[in-house]
């Protein structure tokens, strides 16, 4: 089968024969149709993650998938040869960059007909870190207001939508095309940030979701209301500046969840959440896929489509 893997951090990824792993008691080989990535993904590749994820090389990379299952392994039940399913590899492992990849059955999620491989394989860490984020971390509600950075991007175009669904007033900042991104998306107001600072058009808001990290989240302590929450998903944020702002403030590290996954897969099925596709790249092109992955100009998922053989 064909995989996409680094033989070392900084290693531009390189497809490559290898054979199909083998599966284990509580585990399945799904043959992967499409595969999503993430910022993770880039920095993994480049060491950034090694306290957090270490990896064994030769490494493939990639961890949320979508495809069949094509083997079932001992012990096994309720999921047949066929099934069409989604899932999040633990990203020590990754894999998901491959024709096959063996996933445990705790990682998977059912995926619902309405669903293409294309999109489902973009939910999983994006969308899974939005919800996380907004709701079990900052415990966003109906009536307040959330700000949301980089909102064309993968976990803001989702959160946008998430917290309009939840009944909250959403302001994004965005830039370029992507300022009509967010308002098509859903958030009530855009502020492009090359042409404003965010600073000077928002103040008391309830909730920030900070994707960037750095002075962006250094200058978002002071357009919270006194008692807000700063969820930051790039970087620990500063406990001082959150102390001397009167604020809460979180550090997002996602941690996967089929049952939360499944009910993010619903609501696509549903067409309440829209998943925001920037390109679809075959496999023998994964190294331009991480190059754009890198570069943070991502509009919303890059989808990496695997060979149907």
């Amino acid at each position: 089968m064909k995989t996409a893997r680094i033989s070392a951090y900084k290693a531009e990824p390189v497809i490559a024969d290898t054979p199909v792993p083998a599966i284990g008691t509580g585990e399945v080989l799904v043959r992967v149709a499409a595969t999503g990535l993430n910022p993770l993904d880039t920095k993994i590749q480049q060491g950034f993650m090694h306290d957090f994820f270490p990896v064994v090389f030769p490494y493939t990379l990639g961890t949320d998938l979508a495809g069949t299952i094509a083997e079932v392994g001992p012990d096994v039940t309720g999921w047949r040869v066929g099934d069409r399913v989604v899932a999040r590899t633990d990203p020590s492992s990754g894999g998901a960059l491959a024709g096959r990849a063996v996933v445990p059955v705790t990682h998977l999620v059912r995926l619902p007909a309405p669903v293409s491989f294309e999109q489902a394989a973009g939910v999983p860490t994006a969308a899974g870190t939005a919800w996380q984020a907004l709701f079990e971390v900052a415990k966003l509600r109906s009536g307040q207001t959330a700000l949301i950075h980089a909102g064309a991007g993968g976990v803001g175009s989702f959160a946008i939508q998430l917290a309009r669904n939840a009944g909250a007033r959403v302001i994004a900042t965005a830039s370029g095309d992507g300022v009509e991104i967010a308002r098509r998306l859903g958030a009530d107001q855009v502020i492009d940030y090359t042409a404003q600072p965010f600073e000077d058009a928002v103040s008391d808001v309830d909730v920030v979701l900070d994707t960037i990290g750095g002075d962006t989240e250094q200058r978002s302590f002071g357009v919270l209301r006194r008692g807000g929450y700063l969820a930051a998903t790039a970087s620990p944020p500063d406990d001082a500046l959150a102390s001397a702002h009167g604020v809460n403030a979180g550090f997002v590290f996602h941690q996967s969840d089929a049952a939360r996954l499944a009910r993010l897969l619903e609501q696509v099925a549903a067409g309440t959440l829209s998943v925001l596709v920037d390109r679809v790249i075959p496999l023998d092109r994964s190294d331009e896929a991480f190059a754009h992955q890198a570069s943070g100009h991502a509009r919303g998922k890059i989808i990496v489509q695997m060979e149907t053989t």
